[in-house]
């Protein structure tokens, strides 16, 4: 993977006390990249680690193995959707899915009462979600598609400037998600992100802007 110069973002300071966010967040996708260790592996120290992989046989010894492997590299893991299985496996925090941040909120708040220290994000596509999401506790908000992306070819993208508009009106750190290259990581400047968020351009190394 190659790194490029820093300082595309210009986030503006967090609302919330939380620690300090990474630039820049992987998720995993069992469909595309059932191994998600060599992404993970190939992260800049500091970076966050998402896994999804909801169905997989494996994963409670897969989050075991990224946990290490993350602690190893200096990134953090965040288990999406299942607090107990980011418990038991020392993980830095919780990833709220959409459909979980709007139907349950109270799980976020939840996790937050029992793991102060743990980081909490959520997925959002759209103005709504981002509301669910700061309802849910949320420390920052993965808002997505912001460009054209393989994940979900049918999906209508929020495209620079809508996602500009709502990542401004959040009271949230909002992440770009969904199409994100080098030349996409580039159009954020100003945009109000405070990262980007990644999954097939990440696997695929292609160079993104930190």
């Amino acid at each position: 993977m190659t790194l490029l110069r820093p300082g595309v973002f210009h986030p503006r300071p967090a609302r919330r006390n939380v620690k300090k966010l990474p630039p820049l967040i992987h998720l995993t996708d069992a469909a595309r990249f059932p191994d998600p260790e060599p992404a993970v592996f190939a992260l800049p120290r500091g970076s966050l680690v998402i896994l999804r992989h909801y169905d997989a046989a494996n994963r409670h010894l897969l989050a075991r193995r990224l946990a290490t492997l993350c602690r190893a590299r200096g990134l953090r893991l965040l288990i999406a959707g299942d607090g107990r299985l980011a418990a038991a496996v020392g993980a830095d925090g919780l990833h709220l899915p959409e459909w979980l941040a709007r139907g349950q909120i109270s799980v976020g708040y939840g996790w937050r009462r029992r793991r102060p220290d743990w980081l909490i994000t959520a997925a959002a596509h759209s103005e709504a979600a981002l509301h669910h999401a700061e309802a849910a506790g949320a420390d920052a908000v993965l808002l997505a598609p912001l460009f054209p992306t393989k994940s979900h070819p049918g999906a209508c993208p929020l495209g620079i400037v809508r996602f500009a508009r709502l990542a401004h009106q959040a009271h949230l750190p909002v992440y770009g998600l969904g199409g994100i290259d080098a030349l996409a990581a580039r159009r954020l400047r100003d945009s109000g992100a405070v990262g980007i968020a990644a999954v097939s351009a990440l696997g695929d190394a292609v160079p993104l802007i930190l």
